[in-house]
């Protein structure tokens, strides 16, 4: 009881406290893709998200070792820590919704989506988007180490191999997007999405939290004795995603910023084009419409088979939650590009036929 309320406020402190990082650690300054609603311009941003997370990283790592906490108090406090989490995420969710402006339709519609484009705050310094992905990808991290220290405290005789893969490629998960921040500013929730309960609440709340669901599972559990070559596969699947979800990624980032130039040197860039537009065709985005959506599950379903519980629900939740919300965001993606490009994008769904999955969706 006394560790509830310590814990509930606890995510409040560590975004606090990632809040003033970002605003004093040197940044770089960079243009990106979005554009601001009334004058047309592109969006400046500043990123430092790989500095803020290595010095909140190395100050969490510096009070446990100094004995200040506990190396796994994030995890015996970690339902208070939930519950504070999800309050937060709320008020926050109404903050950035309740006073802006009407876009019409329902409230609850707007509540959820947002009615602001890209928000910032303290002068331009801080897009609110920006530091949300980086707020929670800050506290994943930090649950990672602390669910991972409670289970080598709980069996420090025979720890769990597959507790060690989880953590070490969750961690390349979490490093590979702070490290690529750059690339996020061309992504779809940047420049097509608003400000509202599904962005605030889901990095506050539903990002730092569920994803780690693996962990919450199996910390408490024995290591399973899971054979070698499950270890093998799950990293297999978890690199094949990741070489689909980044290599997508970063061409569309290249292409964006230099339409004429082949990808890794490469992978030249066959273009569809109405005279005034351009959709790229080839390399990743040849094999599928939305290939990058296919590397999110298969990193997902790798990180549930490298806890070498592969018979226990709970870890599938992670993989079954990126179906449930990729399959309808390509949906609407297809109608968003449908409306913007017309008969272009028809062109360009003949040339690629497959929604995600290539030759099967």
């Amino acid at each position: 009881m006394n560790a509830a309320l310590p814990g509930f406020f606890a995510p409040w402190a560590i975004y606090a406290a990632v809040l003033l990082l970002h605003l004093a650690l040197p940044a770089r300054q960079l243009t990106g893709y979005a554009r601001h609603e009334e004058t047309g311009e592109k969006l400046r941003y500043r990123l430092n998200g790989t500095l803020v997370a290595a010095v909140s990283v190395g100050l969490w790592l510096a009070a446990a070792y100094s004995g200040l906490m506990p190396w796994d108090w994030l995890w015996t406090v970690r339902w208070p820590s939930a519950a504070g989490a999800l309050t937060l995420g709320l008020l926050m969710s109404a903050a950035a919704v309740l006073p802006a402006s009407s876009r019409g339709g329902s409230l609850l519609a707007q509540f959820y989506l947002g009615r602001l484009a890209n928000p910032r705050f303290f002068g331009g310094r801080v897009d609110a988007k920006m530091f949300l992905y980086l707020a929670g990808a800050v506290l994943l991290q930090l649950h990672l180490l602390a669910f991972a220290a409670h289970h080598f405290l709980a069996f420090p005789d025979d720890p769990s191999p597959g507790v060690v893969l989880y953590v070490v490629l969750f961690t390349w998960f979490v490093w590979d997007y702070l490290v690529f921040e750059h690339v996020h500013l061309y992504t779809y929730d940047l420049f097509a999405e608003r400000l509202g309960f599904k962005l605030v609440w889901g990095c506050l709340s539903w990002y730092p939290y569920f994803y780690v669901v693996g962990l919450w599972a199996v910390a408490d559990l024995a290591n399973p004795q899971a054979p070698a070559w499950l270890a093998v596969l799950a990293t297999l699947i978890f690199f094949a995603g990741w070489t689909l979800a980044r290599g997508a990624n970063m061409q569309k980032y290249v292409f964006k910023r230099d339409p004429d130039r082949a990808f890794l040197g490469r992978i030249e860039p066959r273009v569809l084009t109405d005279g005034e537009r351009r959709l790229l065709c080839s390399g990743f985005w040849g094999a599928s419409r939305h290939v990058n959506y296919l590397g999110e599950i298969l990193m997902a379903t790798g990180l549930a088979l490298a806890l070498g519980w592969p018979l226990i629900l709970a870890p599938w939740l992670y993989p079954l939650y990126y179906v449930a919300l990729l399959l309808p965001r390509e949906r609407d993606d297809d109608r968003r590009c449908a409306a913007k490009y017309g008969a272009l994008w028809e062109q360009y769904r003949a040339a690629v036929p497959w929604r995600i999955v290539p030759r099967v969706y």
